[in-house]
């Protein structure tokens, strides 16, 4: 049986490199209010913090679930892209 879980197999560096590019700083720092985000944002040093903040990691796994799923109903509503 497959797992179901869409974390499964992603790293933490994924998710935050996939939030970043997908919201932007601004809107990560927006959306989830932590400093890593918010003053001179980084992928090391929001790994850093989030590695020792268990609040804030799944604060930001919660995130990236919902744009997997807001990204999968935006593509199933218009289908792929053509470019």
């Amino acid at each position: 049986m497959a797992d179901s879980n869409p974390l499964h197999g992603v790293t933490l560096e994924q998710i935050v490199t996939r939030l970043s590019g997908y919201y932007g700083w601004a809107e990560l720092g927006r959306r989830i209010n932590v400093r890593c985000f918010q003053d001179n944002p980084s992928v090391p040093s929001s790994l850093k913090f989030l590695r020792k903040t268990p609040w804030a990691r799944t604060k930001v796994e919660e995130l990236y679930l919902y744009m997997l799923r807001k990204h999968r109903l935006t593509f199933e509503e218009t289908g792929p892209d053509t470019d």
